[in-house]
């Protein structure tokens, strides 16, 4: 079974996949953000090309668990995903998610140009990456 994971910004969404088996998670592109129906056709060829049947969305929460704007954007948006791609889909709590995703590449001494093209990417790749290694344990 694939798995889709999506970091959804305001001007991007970063995309990840799993492996077939739901072992690992790759970071597999960057969608620009323009207008939904057209944001929602490119998650759809995604889906159609990988035969994804879940979907999970990081939430960003405030420290506190509290649920603020961009939460709340994230949610709209999700709900128009459910609708026009009728997939399963849960949310991830990417608390901290893109600060990792900052300092592995960070680590790797990846320049500031090539982080901020793939940051988005990255934290979409921790965010399934940790509901894939929850499912395992469980």
């Amino acid at each position: 079974m694939r798995i889709l994971g999506l970091d959804i910004g305001d001007k991007t969404i970063g995309v990840a996949i799993s492996d077939p088996l739901g072992f690992t998670a790759q970071g597999i592109t960057t969608i620009r953000r323009r207008i939904d129906p057209l944001d929602l056709k490119d998650l759809k060829k995604i889906c159609d090309d990988y035969k994804v049947e879940k979907i999970i969305s990081g939430l960003p929460k405030n420290m506190n668990g509290t649920l603020g704007p961009q939460g709340e954007k994230v949610m709209e948006f999700c709900k128009k995903i459910k609708d026009e791609l009728n997939i399963e889909l849960e949310y991830w709590d990417e608390r901290l998610t893109t600060v990792a995703a900052h300092r592995a590449m960070l680590e790797a001494d990846m320049s500031r140009a090539k982080r901020k093209k793939i940051v988005d990417k990255v934290a979409a790749t921790y965010i399934l990456q940790g509901y894939l290694d929850r499912i395992s344990n469980s």
